[in-house]
């Protein structure tokens, strides 16, 4: 999958507010998703960091990204689990959101997420990440 695919799922499957900040698509790989949170005052918190919300929004996404790579196109899918720990603040700088699928099943995903300044690539933050898959549902007259 290509910067650009994965850039057009991002902008064709999430909300406005997540749309809303910025994300950018960097890098895909079979597994993996590289994307650039933008510093935006918007974002600011007291202490001008960034806050958590923005760094765990951006982490759930990047997941859905490399999911999607992983499985060669997106599929719907839930996320049922993410949790975060937040090493450091980060202020002025940018954010790159580095997400990594650790076993793709048929019902179940699982992945981590490294959030790093983009300026010294320190890790600011660190997210594990469960995702489920809804059952397909059969249409009306299919047996199922």
């Amino acid at each position: 999958m290509s910067p650009a695919a994965a850039q057009a799922i991002l902008a064709g499957n999430f909300a406005p507010w997540v749309r809303s900040l910025g994300l950018v698509v960097e890098k895909v790989a079979a597994d993996a998703a590289i994307l650039r949170l933008p510093f935006d005052r918007a974002l600011v918190r007291v202490g001008d960091t960034v806050c958590g919300q923005a760094l765990m929004s951006a982490a759930d996404t990047a997941m859905v990204i490399a999911i999607a790579a992983a499985l060669g196109e997106f599929r719907p899918m839930t996320t049922v689990g993410q949790t975060i720990s937040f090493l450091r603040p980060v202020a002025n700088d940018d954010v790159l959101v580095e997400a990594r699928v650790l076993r793709l099943g048929r019902t179940l995903a699982f992945g981590e997420v490294a959030l790093r300044a983009a300026g010294t690539g320190t890790l600011v933050a660190h997210a594990t990440t469960t995702y489920a898959f809804p059952a397909e549902r059969a249409g009306p007259g299919t047996p199922g």
